[in-house]
């Protein structure tokens, strides 16, 4: 697996419409995407960290270089305070907890 964590600062009063524009994503059927998590930091309400796996390196690439996946990350980028701080690599190991 591959993909990325990302450090977003987020305007003030802006982390709801973060929120509504990341929803967006469980509505696409993009293709190789496995997952994403959003987490809001206790120190500060407005930074946020996103992690997004794919399957593979290819289909992460290939989403990034999307133009639709441009559009929705503008839309996005609108909200915060800088670029996002990317950190992209291969998936080493992950768990979920079974039932």
């Amino acid at each position: 697996m591959y993909g990325t964590v990302a450090r977003l600062r987020v305007k003030l009063g802006q982390v709801a419409k973060v929120q509504e524009d990341m929803k967006q994503y469980e509505q696409l059927k993009i293709p190789g995407f496995v997952g994403t998590t959003v987490y809001r930091m206790d120190r500060d309400p407005n930074e946020l960290y996103l992690t997004v796996v794919f399957k593979d390196k290819a289909s992460y690439t290939a989403n990034a270089k999307d133009p639709r996946q441009d559009e929705r990350f503008r839309k996005l980028r609108a909200s915060l305070v800088a670029d996002p701080e990317w950190h992209d690599g291969e998936v080493i190991w992950s768990e979920t907890a079974k039932p």
